[in-house]
Order: structure tokens, then sequence, then C-alpha cells
């Protein structure tokens, strides 16, 4: 497995429009460069491309959200880092082969997939492989 580069990095926010507010003149950017809801996830993002590498403020669309208990037990901050591959479940079987502990399996999103190797195994932080082939540099 190869890793490509860092594909993006997830900061989880109560409020998105506040953080907006916060981020936006610090990236040297009025509005996100792409924003979506994704309610499998049950998150509400804005993503900023910073080069070829994504900056994501992500706020919980449910109480009972990831996002959401996330802040709950950390505050907000920094919550994945997201690295490219070529394939997602390659990477996956590889690591899986290695030790590696996963949570669930492979994901879709949008045309591509993406796994999430568990933080116990990366001194807590969320890792997630994703093998999106669109180019992060916008």
């Amino acid at each position: 497995m190869k890793v490509n580069r860092v594909d993006h990095i997830c900061i989880a926010v109560k409020n998105l429009d506040e953080a907006r507010k916060k981020w936006e003149p610090m990236l040297g950017k009025e509005k996100p460069d792409d924003e979506y809801i994704d309610e499998p996830e049950k998150i509400k993002v804005a993503r900023y491309y910073l080069g070829e590498v994504g900056f994501e403020l992500m706020e919980s669309t449910t109480p009972d959200g990831d996002v959401a208990k996330f802040i709950e037990k950390r505050g907000e901050g920094i919550m994945l880092l997201s690295f490219n591959v070529d394939n997602t479940r390659e990477a996956k079987k590889e690591m899986e082969g290695k030790g590696y502990p996963f949570i669930g399996g492979a994901r879709k999103f949008r045309d591509c997939e993406f796994a999430f190797v568990h933080p116990k195994a990366t001194n807590g932080v969320l890792l997630e492989y994703i093998d999106d082939k669109t180019s992060g540099a916008r």
C-alpha cells in the first residue's frame, strides 16, 4: 500500500456557521470550495482546498452523530486525518493483516470509498483511508 498524499483534515465543530466566520479569514477564503451534507454519516461539512489537501469543518446533524459524540467527549478540534490511497479495500485488507483494527467496513462517499482505522492503534487519532480519485488541488 502506498499513501499518495494527505487527503484532508477534519475539525469537529459545534456550529458550522460560527466556525466558518473564524476560519475563512485565516484560510484566505470567502466561502467553502465544497459544501455538503452526508446523511449516512450525520454531518454537515464545509471543505476548503489548500493546495492538494482538503480542510474540513464538520458539524453533526444529529445529537447522536459521531461528531457530536466526539465533541461531547473531547471538545471541538481535530477529529480525523485522512490519507489518500489507490484502493481503500486493499489498504484495509493489508493493514488488518498487520494487526490494525478498523471501525466497520469500507463505506461509500460520492465516487469513492473510505474506511477508518481505530484510534487506539494510531495514538488516539482517527485515521481514514480514502480512494478519492479527484485531485485535491482546486
